[in-house]
């Protein structure tokens, strides 16, 4: 890059006699960019392109819809400002729905709504995409057709690679011409942390706008996609989702809920709302709260996404639930079989969520089958109302799952299923025979193979201290991922290769990097010097 010496000079003599740099007043000058690179951005020069692979997540303090001002704090501010009358604002301000609607005077509705977040994924191309699917989500959610869209992104010029920039905006294209949706202008500010999203408006007939306040008494609910998008998506900032999971989150905030609009106007749902960032919890309070009933989901009934369930049982909450929980905790009614856990992870914050739709009993059924035809594998029926009220929100459990916060590999399963046999809290021995391919047999003893009968009393013994092992293994006052890099440098340090080659192969399933990997093996060959060092690389080359 040739350097414009006269204009840099210009720019950095003013910086210097103001005291303070002139592109970001928080710095000095010379600032330290400059001191370390010779670089000085005022002046219009530019950091060398960064090389290698950009983490989105990594570059936000709070991930997707998570990063959303919370529902209390948001009443609190806007409860008593005035907004100007108009008598054609059908749906404003005060309605708190999901998008604004304006009657055109003939027949038709504007329906606008804005959205902007941070990265959930790391794939820019991917977080473009969501971010323009979530954009038309409330217009969608309206039963409203979006027509035109502006884009709003925030990127930080010079300290990421310009190609990020332009594959957030070309997923964004991409998404919006699916939904039929002409981009046809924007705004973009220099930012330190990413954010994407887009200004909507859409038309709708006068007559068949779908409102969050036309909830009927009989009622069923009817939720589109599965849960657990802001549970994975912090999982994934803290290096703990697998990439299946991620993979797995990433379609479904991708996927468009136009069909689920189409739907739903077909078979004349009643109310309807996109659940986004204020969870499912905090969008059903709202729906509830308008339309002056009281309602009943059944926990069990709720989908969640792969391996959502799992980093919740591990503790892994994001901050999003708290708030939610804050703002609107006090609408639930717990059952008395229904854990303080499992009523919790309902306040996960989702980003892109699915379609939560009141409609006739009559209808439901039908409805939700032409969902799940149309590939919405995740759609179920939720709950129901069950009178007028206050709003109330009843969650109940039929029995039919538990969720265990303390019992990480298996916090989810069918109650009729007795628990798998543990080795090392890993699964069946049989299954660690097959992980080490020569039949060895990992610490918790190799399994019976049925030849000798008279080994009754230490068959017991292996079963007892199996079971033992599985205790161990459990989360309590260690999460189960920093329990696998113990047993991971234990194993380097007992130097038990059936072991060791097991806990590799589940750290690699628990989302563990292979630096991290690595950095468990070091704190064992910190202690056991250069054999166990050698030991470790001998045995990972086979795994």
């Amino acid at each position: 890059m040739t350097i414009n010496k006269e204009r840099r000079k210009r720019v950095m003599q003013r910086s210097i006699k103001l005291g303070h740099c002139v592109c970001d007043p928080k710095q000095p000058c010379p600032c330290e960019i400059f001191k370390e690179k010779n670089i000085c951005l005022c002046a219009g020069e530019r950091l060398e392109e960064p090389t290698g692979e950009v983490r989105l997540t990594q570059m936000v303090e709070k991930a997707g819809c998570g990063s959303k001002i919370d529902q209390a704090f948001l009443k609190e501010v806007l409860g008593d400002l005035k907004m100007p009358e108009d008598t054609n604002v059908l749906v404003g301000v005060p309605a708190g729905d999901d998008a604004g609607v304006y009657d055109m005077g003939n027949g038709t509705c504007l329906v606008q709504t804005v959205d902007v977040f941070t990265p959930t994924v790391d794939d820019p191309y991917m977080f473009g995409q969501i971010a323009a699917a979530n954009s038309v989500s409330d217009v969608y959610a309206m039963g409203g057709i979006p027509k035109t869209a502006l884009s709003i992104i925030g990127f930080p010029v010079r300290k990421v690679p310009d190609r990020v920039m332009k594959e957030i905006i070309r997923g964004g294209i991409d998404k919006m011409a699916e939904a039929g949706v002409s981009i046809i202008g924007g705004h973009s500010i220099n930012d330190p942390e990413i954010k994407a999203g887009y200004a909507v408006t859409g038309t709708i007939d006068k007559e068949k706008v779908i409102t969050n306040d036309g909830i009927k008494v009989d009622d069923v609910f009817i939720l589109t996609k599965a849960l657990g998008t802001g549970i994975i998506s912090f999982a994934s900032q803290i290096g703990r989702a697998s990439k299946s999971a991620m993979e797995a989150a990433a379609k479904s905030m991708a996927t468009l809920n136009k069909t689920a609009c189409e739907l739903m106007v077909k078979y004349n749902a009643h109310a309807a709302s996109d659940v986004t960032g204020f969870s499912l919890i905090g969008h059903l309070s709202e729906m509830t709260r308008r339309s002056g009933v009281d309602v009943e989901i059944t926990w069990d009934k709720l989908p969640w996404l792969p391996e959502a369930l799992d980093y919740a049982a591990q503790g892994i909450y994001p901050g999003a639930i708290e708030r939610n929980k804050e703002s609107c905790g006090h609408t639930i009614i717990v059952d008395d079989n229904v854990s303080e856990a499992m009523a919790d992870i309902c306040f996960d914050a989702q980003t892109s969520g699915g379609m939560l739709i009141a409609a006739a009993p009559d209808k439901a059924e039908k409805l939700l089958g032409e969902l799940k035809a149309s590939g919405l594998e995740y759609a179920a029926i939720i709950g129901r109302t069950i009178s007028r009220g206050s709003g109330k929100i009843n969650i109940v459990t039929d029995r039919t799952k538990s969720f265990t916060a303390s019992n990480a590999a298996q916090n989810i399963q069918e109650t009729s299923e007795p628990d798998p046999e543990p080795c090392c809290g890993t699964g069946a021995a049989s299954a660690i025979k097959a992980q080490t391919a020569n039949a060895e047999s990992c610490c918790c003893g190799p399994e019976p193979d049925g030849q000798d009968n008279n080994n009754e009393p230490i068959k017991a013994i292996e079963t007892s201290f199996s079971s033992f092992m599985s205790k161990v293994n459990r989360p309590g006052g260690l999460d189960a991922f920093t329990k696998q890099a113990v047993n991971l440098a234990l194993s380097i340090h007992s130097k038990c290769k059936p072991c060791l080659k097991t806990h590799i192969a589940k750290a690699r399933k628990m989302g563990y990097t292979e630096s991290e990997i690595d950095e468990a093996a070091w704190m064992a060959i910190a202690f056991g010097g250069s054999p166990a060092m050698m030991f470790y690389k001998e045995v990972k080359a086979e795994v």
